[in-house]
């Protein structure tokens, strides 16, 4: 099931991280994937019951731990 959000929900969503990045649907390479991905640290946020759950201790995959805030 891919993720159905109004183009103006996703216009104002923004990942949790500090640089604040647009989210994009899909993860990865599975544009069909209930998740939204950040632009920038690439943390992928579910999507559960149509309703994206935008908290960094759900998120997968993104920055290391041990190098966040670097660089």
């Amino acid at each position: 099931m891919a993720v159905d959000l109004q183009s103006e929900l996703l216009e104002i969503l923004a990942c949790p991280c500090p640089q604040h990045a647009p989210l994009r649907p899909g993860l990865g390479d599975d544009a069909q994937a209930d998740y939204l991905t950040c632009t920038s640290c690439g943390r992928a946020f579910p999507v559960r019951d149509g309703i994206p759950v935008l908290l960094l201790d759900e998120a997968v995959g993104g920055p290391d731990p041990g190098t966040a805030g670097e660089g």
